[in-house]
């Protein structure tokens, strides 16, 4: 088996711009991975055949958010002369690889994974009088198995939400090969470093951040939305007064001050505290108001996000080169998908006419 090293795969659903958790999640690791010049291929994969899943009766909704998507990953700082920045529905490849792997997994199986049942239930596919859950939406694992080993990648940086489906995706890849032989590479997870960033949750303090959910700062968010959010951002519910205790578990300001806050940030911000460390101990003594935490939290997120909103500015004077980029990275992936697809059909031998043995097969089985 030709197995190419330090391959990456990752990408989102063309499904409303980026967020604050998107960034944490897996933004800022690709960007830091591209520039670190350890690997052989990156691969961005915006997934609109798996937006299409959910959105089926609203596809206009995939392909207005198609440049904004592009702009997040811009703007952030992926660079397309390094990374493949792709579009899923014109990579063949992928279609007929996940059809062939529907046959590597049973429905049974699909059905435990715990990704998706906690996105069955938010999305209300189970409620009482819904229509059922579409089967792309429950054979997504194996579309986005597809995604991963169609490029042969064996580095998937995402959020520790998506460990479920790299799990399922390693069985699949497993069992292809011990069915037909030695062909795809099984990938491997990378997490967050910050612990913090592996799961950012929502303004509102319930869960992830998420877009369905309506509990997100975005990338494009300009500084006066995004102060008015982490303004309305859930604190401690029995910090009632500024010289009550305050609790961390479950606070959203401290959350993402994990996330996002270094020791710069205190000296540049707000220089009576040495760190977040010193500043978490006096929250929990008392004496320590809400507002006074938010509104360095704004300052602190506005220097990540100023850079990101520059850059996006600059990008949205050129949607012409966006779309190129999308064009020109999409005709790459599909050549290196055409060949893994082309060695995977070899093993299950049904490519049929890349020569005439099939004839000689074929006498060879009358004459018996």
């Amino acid at each position: 088996m030709e197995k190419k090293e330090n391959i990456i795969l990752t990408g989102d659903r063309p499904t409303g711009k980026l967020h604050l958790g998107h960034f944490t999640g897996s933004l800022r690791r690709r960007v830091e991975l591209q520039n670190s010049g350890r690997f052989d291929g990156i691969n961005i994969l915006i997934a609109d055949d798996q937006a299409l899943t959910d959105n089926a009766k609203n596809p206009q909704k995939i392909r207005d958010n198609m440049i904004e998507v592009a702009l997040d990953y811009l703007s952030v700082g992926i660079d397309p002369d390094i990374s493949t920045i792709c579009v899923q529905s014109q990579i063949p490849a992928l279609h007929a690889m996940t059809f062939y792997f529907m046959n590597m997994v049973t429905t049974e199986r699909l059905s435990r994974n715990p990704t998706i049942k906690n996105e069955i239930t938010l999305r209300g596919f189970d409620k009482p009088g819904s229509e059922g859950i579409p089967a792309g939406f429950f054979t997504y694992p194996v579309s986005q198995t597809a995604d991963i080993t169609a490029f042969k990648a064996n580095c998937v940086p995402v959020g520790e939400d998506q460990e479920p489906m790299i799990e399922q995706a390693r069985e699949i890849v497993r069992r292809f090969n011990m069915t037909y032989g030695e062909v795809l590479v099984e990938p491997e997870i990378m997490l967050p470093d910050n612990r913090a960033a592996m799961r950012l949750p929502g303004i509102d303090g319930k869960a992830k951040m998420s877009k369905s959910l309506g509990n997100a700062i975005y990338l494009a968010d300009d500084k006066e939305t995004l102060e008015k959010k982490v303004k309305s951002m859930y604190t401690d519910p029995k910090h009632l007064r500024k010289d009550d205790p305050g609790h961390l578990e479950g606070n959203c300001v401290f959350t993402y001050l994990d996330a996002f806050a270094t020791d710069d940030d205190f000296m540049d911000f707000w220089p009576d505290y040495q760190n977040l460390d010193e500043l978490k101990d006096h929250y929990t003594r008392g004496g320590l108001g809400d507002m006074d935490c938010k509104k360095f939290l704004i300052k602190v997120l506005n220097r990540v996000l100023d850079p990101v909103r520059e850059r996006r500015h600059e990008w949205e004077k050129r949607i012409p080169d966006v779309y190129d980029i999308l064009k020109e990275g999409t005709q790459k992936a599909v050549s290196i998908t055409n060949d893994t697809l082309h060695q995977m059909q070899e093993k299950m031998r049904i490519n049929y006419f890349d020569d005439d043995s099939i004839i000689n097969d074929w006498e060879s089985f009358i004459a018996r």
